[in-house]
């Protein structure tokens, strides 16, 4: 055996913000793809672009959800996160279904990253008080 096999590197510790919120961009680019497919069969685009670009754009904006899952540990990935689902609230003037997606999705996510960020900044002062409580 190699010394890696033996020893594997430890996971990253991830914190509630992150947790959820790339629980939550997973379980909406499932329904992004799906709003994208619903603008190509409803043909909601402007009349100059091609149907087939809903696909295209329902495809690409849940693969960005997907990536922006992966980054959440930066603050510019909770931003982007926003900005995603101002995208999808854009989508329900194409689909008007996709307000309620905007609506819902947006409420997880304003929810896991505020309150992941509170639960966050309380463990980690929680940990600093354990870690002082031994008189040092």
């Amino acid at each position: 055996m190699t010394a890696n096999a033996e020893h594997p590197r430890p996971r990253r510790a991830r914190g509630a913000a992150e947790s959820l919120g790339s629980i939550v961009l997973a379980f909406e680019s499932i329904i992004v793809f799906l709003g994208g497919l619903a603008v190509y069969g409803l043909k909601a685009l402007p009349e100059p672009i091609p149907p087939w670009w809903g696909i295209v754009g329902g495809t690409v904006l849940a693969i960005v959800m997907l990536l922006t899952g992966r980054v959440l540990r930066h603050r510019w990935g909770i931003v982007l996160g926003w900005v995603l689902q101002g995208i999808v609230a854009l989508a329900g003037f194409l689909v008007p279904a996709l307000f309620l997606v905007a609506l819902i999705f947006g409420g997880m996510w304003g929810y896991a990253t505020i309150k992941g960020a509170s639960l966050d900044a309380r463990n980690a002062r929680l940990a600093a008080e354990a870690d002082t409580a031994n008189g040092d």
